[in-house]
């Protein structure tokens, strides 16, 4: 048995109400944010057969022509909601496009909360009708598992419980299905998706339909991440290290290419990145200053935060 990259916890110890259990899950949370910014989670409550319909549905959109593909990209809106055809999106320090072509569904609020109007409505496909209702679904699920790590990570960093509970309701999080067609010649030196941090809380990614996700450890080495079945990988992004002030780490990651021998086989990967409501304050929290470990970071909001990063990597001109 090959050596895990990753550490392996089980949400249901959170959830479970066991004091001892949640003590044990919240502090083997932090050491992995900390130590490899990325920790695997079974028994995460997300419905198998809703994954594995979210693969179907996107496998089909996929699989439409060119043309029709292009209909539901909408201009303007920085690949936010709809479909951002193939080459668009580069890593901030990277000129060269990730060989990739991804839809993104969020929020929907069903609250009246005056936040909606924040945001651009979800695209439907009438190719695929079950397409869009599925995909809310499986954001709804994703989002209530964020919702009780972010519960654990509080109280590792001795908050309240419900610290991000207001942050993140109607929050601005984004399901993205990344698709990577088979590879058909010698990539300009682009790989799937060259290495870059995520710009948000904290994103949970389904085990993707064909290996190549690395991290990059402590020793400066790539380290081949390789999900079980039923496990997600969630890791920390740029927001959560920056309201930390680098004490939970948003660690590089990037997707190779396979082998040559499997260039023919596409990748579908399903990641979900937590976002807050715009408007939450990425102040380092105090506790996390101190003279050992100096501000780092100026203040921001995560509405401005976002908008600067979306910039860096191409997707807002």
């Amino acid at each position: 048995m090959s050596k895990r990259a990753i550490p392996l916890v089980a949400l249901s110890d959170f959830t479970s109400g066991d004091a001892e259990k949640r003590e044990a899950f919240v502090k083997d949370l932090i050491k992995a944010f900390r130590e490899i910014g990325f920790v695997g989670v079974v028994k995460h409550g997300i419905d198998a057969d809703l994954i594995s319909k979210f693969y179907e549905v996107s496998k089909a959109f996929y699989a439409l022509p060119e043309e029709v593909k292009l209909q539901y990209e909408v201009a303007g809106l920085a690949g936010q909601r709809g479909y951002t055809s193939f080459g668009k999106e580069h890593a901030k320090q990277s000129e060269v496009p990730d060989l990739k072509e991804f839809f993104q569904f969020g929020q929907e609020v069903t609250d009246g909360d005056p936040v909606a109007k924040e945001y651009p409505a979800n695209v439907a496909v009438k190719e695929k009708p079950d397409f869009l209702p599925t995909a809310v679904s499986l954001y709804r699920a994703f989002e209530n598992a964020g919702r009780q790590l972010l519960k654990a990570i509080a109280l590792g960093l001795n908050l309240e419980e419900n610290y991000f509970e207001a942050h993140v309701h109607n929050g601005n999080s984004i399901l993205r299905s990344i698709y990577y067609p088979p590879i058909t010649r010698e990539p300009a030196s682009a790989i799937r998706a060259e290495q870059h941090e995520d710009i948000n809380l904290i994103t949970l990614l389904v085990g993707a339909s064909a290996g190549g996700l690395e991290i990059l450890d402590n020793t400066n080495s790539w380290m081949p991440v390789v999900p079980e079945s039923d496990e997600i990988v969630i890791n920390v992004g740029d927001m959560l290290q920056r309201l930390t002030n680098n004490y939970l780490k948003s660690t590089t990651h990037r997707v190779v290419n396979p082998p040559r021998e499997e260039w023919h086989n596409p990748r579908l990967s399903i990641p979900f990145f937590l976002h807050p409501r715009s408007d939450m304050d990425l102040s380092c929290l105090p506790a996390c200053v101190d003279e050992k470990h100096p501000l780092q970071y100026e203040p921001v909001t995560a509405g401005e935060y976002l908008d600067e990063r979306l910039r860096e990597i191409g997707l807002k001109k």
